[in-house]
């Protein structure tokens, strides 16, 4: 694993590997860069249909598979409450803190998946406000409601 003086890389309690801050990081700092192969659409979906979910978009024409050995940040954790979120630099890919870490917190941000086959993808952040999928925060609201629906579906006991 490639050492960052950021980011120490250890089992997690959200899923397998995760991204540990090594010391206190502010706001705005660019974390760790998520790199990989630059590849076509064609090329993407095909990655995607082989069921790799380290692929990240970057235009219309390319995306970048994350899928490799030297891309420490592919072990990076989903979160519902994330402390960074991800950055295109004119085609570079950087993790940024989006408000100050403390050192030991885990280093998360949104995966910002759509709800096609939202179902696959299970949020296990804990976080308070975890609408239980990985999915970008402006579908939120879809779930919650999803959520409050199936909830009002169960019948409540009778009083006696």
């Amino acid at each position: 694993m490639p050492l960052n003086e950021l980011v120490d890389f250890r089992n997690s309690p959200i899923h397998g590997t995760g991204g540990f801050a090594r010391v206190d990081i502010p706001n705005e700092t660019n974390v760790v860069e998520y790199v990989g192969r630059k590849i076509d659409k064609a090329e993407s979906l095909r990655q995607c249909e082989l069921e790799n979910p380290f692929i990240f978009t970057l235009d219309d024409q390319f995306d970048l598979d994350g899928n490799v050995d030297w891309n420490p940040a592919r072990l990076l954790n989903h979160s519902c409450s994330p402390n960074c979120e991800a950055l295109d630099d004119e085609g570079r890919i950087w993790i940024v803190a989006c408000r100050d870490i403390k050192a030991g917190e885990e280093i998360t941000f949104n995966y910002n998946y759509d709800l096609v086959d939202y179902k696959d993808n299970p949020c296990r952040c804990a976080s308070p406000n975890c609408v239980g999928y990985m999915v970008a925060e402006e579908f939120f609201p879809t779930l919650l409601e999803k959520k409050q629906q199936a909830a009002d579906a169960i019948p409540l006991p009778e009083a006696s």
